[in-house]
């Protein structure tokens, strides 16, 4: 035989009407029909598990019957008509000694609940309507009820839609109207940074809110300004939003004891708050979540858990003669198998901490003592924190209601309250405040504790009112980019948008400044998150369609003193940058490649590309006149291959590179070469015009474009003969490779390499006439001017006579009393004997890639006299070795 629990003091008396319970699963209309229900009695009261709920349903029933018959009592928000018919109220707040023809209790399963479930289950079996009552909750609580309510009538609800796993995504690619749940505060601040970074924002849903902060963030929400929310497992409890998602970002949770995982019921409430009434919704993971197991899936999405095994009970027939009875009573055993004793919950600790304060104890002997210190230990710690700072409160409040008069101080009640009317500080300062000043609130609605509780109650909410504002306002900044967020669903509904650049370029696109429009390229603005910057670009490409159109038409109509092409090889037009040059297949054809195309179609591209090709094109026709009229012009065979050769080395080549093409070369031919601009130096064949300096500069950087190398190129600076070589002033140090690359833009700059000096080209050529001349035997002894012919140090010229392929013969001691002999250089060759310069350029039997070797044979050739030529015989053997 089931015992039941004694009623508790003045608790409603038993009634014979009718004990029904509406069971099933989130998103069966459960709420729907009990506000129905009690909107067709002639009164009800209602009781809901978070005070944000009964704060959305009353503002419900108000519009049904009117604000004069509602009445909403939670426990720091009490609004009571004169005479109301309706009672809208948390659970811990319905005050059941009110008779009602109709009453009932959402989430009845809470009566298991840890915490809070004593609370359930006194109202399950203790508070009853007296023509209905209801009771709305999980199907797992049914065998339960069956056993403690034998008469209780029970209906059963299907779900209007299917919930499904949705898997596990990504925080960045979460599908709008989506809910992400954690629970602590800090979590759910991480979460919604990173969400407003992604998707623009997001609106915050905690139980610390008070109910006007988060009616304005679900409002947001609602309202489609995001279509993100993160909340805590606040959302697992009725509050009814349009979310068709919700992932968890964790599946744990601190139960106040311990972090334990969820369970799949408890999986459940929260994730089935996807989906409304007919329109089906999913559950899934996000973030670093642990994975959900097939289980608890099939669980979850099929409605099927096991039945509850136990309620949590405590005693509400208390002893309140004595501290000692009191606890005695409140430590009571259940009088049910079915029940387990609560465990001490926060009222229970706070009276054990006062009792042993002996000035507390010894006001208790007084009449109501004890009855009053049992009512100050249920003011709410709304701060969770249950720290020595609340029980010193509550111990103030003790002996002010104590004292004669029994009321709490007005100037007591004025500074608590006035110091908490700051609407500085960030938004766990905020939160924070909001917490204590619900506490005064609670106090205030007390009218046996304060004198003019309607005084209090207006000040108190309004402190609430504007720190609840002020808290809206901190997290719509911290976590909704309006910008970003507007835009968003303006793209979302498919509408045109609005945009328009400023007279400073500024874009502003649906009234809101996205960055700036330099030339055709878009510049985001900076304060703007890098995930944000992909929706920024979909809406300015959006918005200034027509703009951008505008800008390439008046692009390529506009004259060639529009646009520059810069020494590091950008492109500007207008002093904005729009390409660079890159690589071509020819050195005389570089590709453009545009720096900034994102505003810009396939079509654009192509036309900007070919506008600003043939600006380069004309630069380098007028930079390069020489070698472009050599490129282009219409030769015979060898003298074609020469002239492109000559093209491809930026104007200048050893002869010993062309000296089987010399050979084809009749005088028609080397008079059109001739008259091209073509010289025949001692060593290279080159274009004297391409040592000026403007020629020099697009060379050198249309060869570092060609190459890789970096821009601007370090070229010689105008007018000089001669420059070191290496990057520091001569040296021959640093890695080979970088030489070669250094080597390559100085020859592309009409310079060669001689030893530590890099000799402009005409200059060297000068230079090899002047030692040919000088060394008709094969020797050199004259060195004078030479240095100083090519801008030189005497401490340079062995090394560029080393590399013209001279070498150093130091003669041996002189005798006593003899002045020393000067020492002679001397062609690496010297059995060769010495030939004038030829009259047209004869083949070169040296290694054509050997600069150096082609230099020393060429300087043979110049010192050589004509009829001195060598036989056959002898060239052969020069050759061989």
């Amino acid at each position: 035989m089931i015992m039941h629990p004694p009623a508790s003091a003045g608790a409603a008396p038993a009634h014979t009407g009718r004990v029904l319970a509406v069971l099933g699963p989130t998103n069966t209309g459960k709420t729907y029909l009990a506000m129905e229900r009690m909107a067709a009695h002639e009164s009800g009261m209602i009781g809901f598990p978070l005070r944000l709920l009964a704060r959305e349903n009353y503002d419900k029933l108000v519009r049904m019957k009117g604000a004069a018959q509602v009445a909403l009592v939670t426990g720091e928000e009490k609004i009571i008509p004169p005479a109301p018919r309706y009672w809208v109220c948390t659970v811990e707040s319905m005050p059941v000694d009110r008779p009602v023809a109709f009453l009932c209790v959402d989430e009845i399963q809470l009566c298991a609940d840890d915490e809070r479930g004593h609370i359930f289950t006194d109202r399950l079996l203790n508070a009853r309507g007296a023509e209905e009552t209801m009771f709305l909750g999980s199907d797992m609580i049914r065998p339960l009820l069956q056993k403690l309510i034998p008469r209780v009538e029970v209906i059963t609800r299907p779900r209007f839609s299917k919930l499904s796993f949705g898997g596990h995504k990504k925080l960045t690619k979460l599908p709008p109207r989506s809910a992400v749940t954690a629970f602590s505060v800090t979590e759910v601040y991480q979460l919604a940074e990173m969400v407003r970074r992604s998707r623009g924002g997001t609106a915050v849903v905690m139980g610390a809110l008070s109910p006007r902060t988060r009616n304005a963030q679900v409002a947001m929400y609602q309202a489609g300004d995001v279509d993100y929310l993160v909340a805590t497992d606040a959302i697992g409890m009725g509050l009814n939003m349009d979310v068709d998602h919700v992932w968890f970002a964790r599946l744990t949770k601190f139960d106040g004891q311990r972090p334990r995982r969820l369970t799949a019921p408890e999986v459940a409430q929260i994730g089935g708050r996807a989906g409304r009434h007919q329109s089906d919704g999913t559950f899934g993971t996000t973030w670093d979540c642990s994975p959900l197991d097939e289980e608890t899936i099939h669980a979850v999405e099929n409605h099927e858990f096991p039945p509850l095994r136990h309620l949590v009970w405590r005693n509400s027939d208390l002893d309140t003669r004595s501290v000692d009875g009191l606890l005695r009573t409140l430590e009571a055993r259940p009088p049910s198998p079915l029940l387990l004793r609560a465990r001490p919950a926060d009222d229970v600790e706070a009276l054990k901490a006062l009792a042993g304060d002996g000035e507390i104890m010894a006001l208790t002997r007084r009449p109501r003592g004890v009855k009053m210190l049992w009512e100050v230990c249920q003011v709410p710690d709304f701060r969770k924190t249950m720290t020595d700072a609340h029980t010193r409160l509550l111990g103030q409040l003790y002996r002010h209601l104590m004292a004669p008069g029994g009321r709490l101080p007005v100037d007591f009640i004025g500074a608590q309250v006035q110091r908490l009317d700051n609407l500085s500080g960030d938004i766990d300062t905020l939160v924070s405040r909001i917490a204590h000043i619900r506490t005064w609130t609670y106090i205030s609605h007390r009218p046996d504790w304060v004198a003019d509780p309607k005084h209090w109650q207006g000040v108190t909410r309004g402190i609430e009112d504007r720190l609840s504002d002020a808290l809206h306002e901190r997290l719509t900044q911290r976590f909704v980019d309006k910008r970003s967020a507007g835009l968003v669903k303006s793209l979302r509904d498919g509408r045109d948008l609005q945009g328009f650049v400023a007279d400073d370029g500024t874009v502003v696109v649906e009234t809101h400044p996205v960055g700036a429009l330099r030339g055709l390229s878009f510049d985001m603005q900076a304060d703007v998150g890098e995930d944000d910057h992909p929706t920024l670009m979909t809406a300015a490409r959006r918005a200034l369609k027509d703009e951008i159109a505008r800008r390439v038409a008046r692009m390529e109509a506009a004259d060639d003193t529009a646009l520059d092409l810069a020494p590091d090889g950008l492109i500007r037009w207008d002093g904005v940058d729009l390409a660079r040059l890159a690589a071509g297949e020819r050195l005389l054809a570089p590709a453009i490649r545009l720096v900034r195309d994102d505003l810009l179609d396939g079509t654009q591209r192509d036309r900007v590309r070919v506008r600003l090709a043939r600006f380069v094109q004309a630069r380098i026709r007028a930079d390069l006149a020489a070698l472009v009229r050599l490129d282009g012009a219409d030769l015979p065979g060898p003298a074609r291959g020469i002239a492109f050769q000559l093209a491809e080395a930026a104007g200048h080549l050893p002869r010993g590179r062309v000296a089987d093409l010399a050979t084809g070369l009749d005088r028609a031919a080397l008079a059109a070469l001739g008259r091209l601009g073509v010289r025949w130096g001692a060593a290279q064949v080159y274009l004297p015009a391409l040592v000026r300096p403007r020629a020099a500069s697009m060379l050198g950087l249309l060869w570092s474009v060609a190459h890789g190398l970096p821009l601007p190129p370090p070229l010689p600076p105008p007018g000089r003969i001669s420059v070191p070589r290496g990057s520091e002033g001569g040296s021959e140090g640093g890695s080979e490779g970088g030489r070669r690359g250094d080597d390559g833009l100085l020859r592309a700059a009409g310079f060669l390499p001689l030893g530590p000096r890099a000799v402009r080209v005409d200059m060297a050529d000068r230079l090899l006439e002047t030692i040919a001349a000088r060394s008709a035997d094969g020797r050199l002894t004259d060195l004078s001017g030479l240095a100083s012919m090519v801008a030189a140090s005497n401490a340079d010229l062995p090394g560029i006579l080393a590399a013209l392929g001279w070498r150093l013969r130091r003669q041996p001691p002189p005798a006593a009393g003899e002045p020393p002999a000067p020492d002679i250089w001397v062609r690496r060759h010297p059995d060769a004997p010495p030939r004038p310069v030829a009259p047209r350029p004869p083949p070169v039997a040296v290694d054509a890639d050997n600069p150096f070797a082609v230099l020393a044979g060429l300087a043979e050739r110049l010192a050589a006299p004509a009829a001195a030529r060598p036989a056959p015989r002898s060239r052969r053997r020069r050759r061989k070795s």
